[in-house]
């Protein structure tokens, strides 16, 4: 059975590939002027969402990977300030 699904905005490219996208699509993505989309393909279709949706958690495992960070001590966590505050005035 044919899936019809009907599309909730058109858009012409312009000869420069440029589009306008539509105020129904802004207000649905909530963005405005100076906001970045992306754009994804999925097989035949493309995905367009708002950019930045990413959690602190997010991008703490893209850097870090998903293992949880070893718990550190108080006095583990000290020294680890002093080294770093060492540091800082050894540049100066």
């Amino acid at each position: 059975m044919y899936n019809a699904r009907m599309a909730i905005a058109h858009s012409k490219v312009t000869a420069q590939g440029q589009i306008s996208v539509p105020a129904q699509v802004r207000r649905k993505l909530g963005v405005g002027p100076g906001s970045v989309i992306e754009w994804e393909a999925e097989g035949e279709k493309v995905i367009v969402r708002r950019a930045g949706r990413y959690t602190s958690l997010d991008v703490h495992r893209a850097l870090f990977g998903k293992r949880p960070a070893k718990a550190k001590s108080l006095a583990e966590r000290k020294a680890g300030i002093r080294r770093y505050i060492k540091s800082r005035r050894a540049r100066g």
